[in-house]
């Protein structure tokens, strides 16, 4: 390893027509990257140790502590837009664009890489099964193989991406007061493409993700990615050929079992991960995060960008996870108003130009923060034995072993957690946090002065937890929490010294509303508040756990509270990113957190909450309340008599109505048990804990509910089944 080093650096070295002294220098350089080569993050995960990163810690101004994080000072984030508005958008589209590409990869056009798809022995094989099981012909089959790929395929042209970064440019400009890079993350992108095939893995908040990555490749000389997107978007007429031409290839969102479909989606991902060709984008959360928190990753475009290193035909994929953050995201009403049942509108171009208002708003700034590049060779090994590959020709089809399974969702998991840990917080996230935890927001609200106070309290906990904030030094902080509060003046208001969120208003002449419909008004801001807190989750979540444990059990024993944390993680692991197998370093990760915050004192056998950490651990409960309420909610609904067999269609509206209902008699204050991602998230939990089970035959999803088992599911979360029960019972989990 360290021969191939050296040679790397001495090629560089020659390359370059450097001096010897230079060698030395570069010499020293390579071996700190290779000692380096992951991230704080990733280290801490795959290492299973855990501490507090120096740089997180809080900086000194005039004597107080500031709420800058040491993202500046580990990294240089420039806004990309400042440049832009001084200069000309035409004579940026129309610059030199000269990107250095994979080294290995040999030029090859779109109609090429679909002529070696359709040419491959894997797509043969399967064509040919699939006429011996269809009785069609093979050129019947091989015809259908090709409209697949017509479908799919993107046919990206340096032309129209020209024209992308132009128009984007003026679009941007207008939307957002800044756009924030982290250059070094682009340095090492830039090293990565050139070394190994890449895929580009950044979180999914918006629509605007799609654009923005490939805006500040092409403004910084770097490939631009292929990008998996909705078949959706290519029904949009004209905007589906523009995307399609700016390197978008359209997956479908159903593909089911149809084994032809999945054969050309694999074998066209393989090809240009194998050749190189390009980067490779997608969100590995599959959608878009309607919460604005983290999805549980879809595995199925991760085997397939992976596959090509598990069977050796690459040396090693390049994984780099990108976190992309906003102050605000344009979607906000629309997804507040899906969550509460209100159909998505269908993507077309009509519904793009009748959205033209967005340009009048202002969307504040967005991070994007290029992640250090992970090794999948690296992080792969004794995980994975990829010698069975050998045995079988590598263009037959072969199923994923349980081996290469776990492995996939463990690095899916991993990248997500990184993407967390690289997002970006705003003011308005730690403000959103303590405003839904003041009864009667909406009616009452919150002294100004008492939420400046306790967001400065909340930015230093924060900060000690190791989060990355967007809180300008320079600023007064009573400035920097109204200019926060100004941009979601759509959510919120400032009247008369308090705080209040802003009901939803009814359209005209409609006359007295229901007092159902009078809960959902109420009900939208909440959650789109909601959605900026769940941003800050992340940091929260762990130590939270731990808190809710010392609440609910009223035990000090570590093997009783670690049992109870377990059943948090095992219950909410469909809600929150927890990377499989980790439970013991999160466990300890929270009891670190909460020691040196002096909230909580520890030993070998106990864990004991201090009076003096009493205000952060009720914090910390509050943020858990509403998601426990909201579980108990789906509970309550699935234990009553009536309900044995029930269908998603008919769970989601009768889930609400309940939800309704005890908001109106008082019994729940949690409006975010209205939330439809919530309630599937309980029924997948219910499912992986054997609570609901799946009936196969029906023709549309149903399930039959162990009314018994989530019974006892409640019981545990409400700590009406002590802790001993946990830590003895065979089935602990349930």
């Amino acid at each position: 390893m360290v021969k191939r080093w050296v040679l790397r650096v001495a090629l560089k070295i020659l390359r370059e027509g450097a001096s010897l002294m230079d060698f030395g220098s570069a010499f020293q350089r390579e071996g700190a990257a290779t000692e380096k080569a992951l991230s704080p993050q990733v280290r801490r995960l795959v290492l299973g140790t855990w501490r507090r990163p120096a740089s997180l810690d809080l900086r000194e101004r005039d004597g107080t502590e500031s709420g800058r994080t040491g993202q500046e000072d580990e990294e240089e984030f420039v806004d990309i837009l400042e440049e832009k508005r001084r200069n000309s958008d035409l004579g940026h589209a129309l610059r030199t664009f000269n990107p250095q590409p994979y080294r290995g990869a040999a030029p090859c056009s779109a109609g090429d890489l679909n002529k070696a798809v359709l040419a491959s022995q894997y797509l043969r094989y399967i064509t040919k099964e699939v006429a011996m099981e269809t009785g069609s012909s093979v050129e019947a089959v091989k015809e259908e193989a090709c409209g697949i790929l017509e479908e799919m395929s993107h046919n990206l042209q340096l032309g129209v991406i020209r024209l992308m970064a132009y128009t984007i440019s003026k679009v941007f400009k207008r939307l957002f007061t800044s756009i924030y890079v982290n250059m070094e993350g682009l340095n090492r992108l830039q090293q990565s493409i050139q070394e190994h095939p890449v895929i580009l893995m950044p979180n999914h908040r918006s629509y605007v993700d799609f654009l923005v990555i490939s805006y500040i490749l092409f403004t910084y000389d770097l490939p631009i990615p292929v990008i998996a997107a909705g078949v959706p978007l290519a029904g949009m007429k004209m905007i589906g050929e523009i995307l399609r031409r700016s390197g978008a290839f359209f997956i479908r969102r159903a593909i089911g079992s149809d084994k032809l479909y999945w054969a050309v989606l694999s074998e066209y991902v393989k090809t240009i991960v194998r050749r190189g060709l390009a980067p490779v984008e997608f969100y590995v959360e599959g959608l878009r995060s309607r919460t604005l928190k983290s999805l549980t990753p879809k595995l199925g475009m991760m085997h397939m960008v992976l596959e090509p290193f598990f069977k050796g035909e690459v040396y090693d994929i390049t994984l780099v996870p990108i976190s992309i953050s906003y102050d605000r995201v344009l979607e906000e009403s629309l997804l507040a108003h899906e969550l509460l049942g209100v159909p998505k509108p269908k993507e077309t171009t009509m519904g793009l130009l009748k959205a033209s208002s967005v340009l009048q708003e202002n969307y504040g700034s967005m991070h994007v923060n290029f992640g250090q590049p992970v090794s999948v060779r690296q992080l792969s090994q004794g995980r994975i034995n990829r010698c069975h590959h050998n045995l079988i020709p590598k263009d037959l089809p072969q199923r994923p072993s349980a081996e290469a399974q776990a492995c996939v969702s463990w690095l899916a998991h991993l990248v997500v957690r990184v993407q967390e840990e690289g997002s970006v917080l705003s003011p308005w996230s730690l403000m959103s946090c303590l405003l839904l935890q003041t009864p009667s927001v909406i009616e009452e609200g919150l002294a100004w002065d008492q939420l400046t106070q306790k967001t400065l309290w909340l930015r230093k906990l924060a900060l000690g937890f190791g989060a990355r904030l967007n809180w300008p030094g320079q600023v007064p902080d009573s400035d920097v929490m109204s200019t926060s509060m100004a941009l979601h003046r759509s959510v919120v208001r400032r009247k008369g010294g308090r705080v209040h969120l802003v009901e939803e208003e009814g359209s005209a002449g409609k006359g007295p509303i229901s007092p159902e419909e009078g809960v959902s008004r109420r009900a939208a801001p909440v959650l789109m508040v909601a959605s900026y807190r769940n941003q800050a989750l992340h940091v929260f979540v762990r130590p939270a756990m731990l808190a809710t444990a010392i609440h609910t059990t009223k035990s000090t024993q570590r093997d009783e509270l670690f049992a109870f944390f377990s059943f948090l993680q095992d219950i909410f692991s469909n809600e929150f990113i927890f990377v499989p197998g980790s439970v013991s370093q999160d466990f300890a990760e929270a009891c670190s957190l909460l020691k040196t915050c002096g909230a909580v004192q520890t030993s070998q056998q106990e864990v004991t909450e201090s009076d003096a950490g009493l205000e952060t651990t009720s914090f910390l409960r509050a943020l858990l309340q509403p998601f426990i309420e909201s579980y108990q909610v789906v509970f309550r609904y699935l234990c009553e008599e009536e309900v044995h067999v029930f269908s998603e269609k008919q769970f989601l509206p009768a889930v609400r109505s309940l939800a309704s209902r005890l908001i109106l008699s008082g019994d729940l204050h949690s409006y975010e048990a209205l939330s439809s991602d919530t309630q599937k998230n309980v029924l997948s939990a219910l499912l992986r804990l054997e609570a609901v089970a799946k009936l196969r035959t029906a023709e549309q999803n149903e399930y039959r509910v162990n009314k018994a088992t989530v019974r006892r599911i409640g019981d545990i979360l409400s700590g009406k089944i002590p802790p001993q029960m946990l830590t003895t019972a065979p089935d602990a989990r349930l």
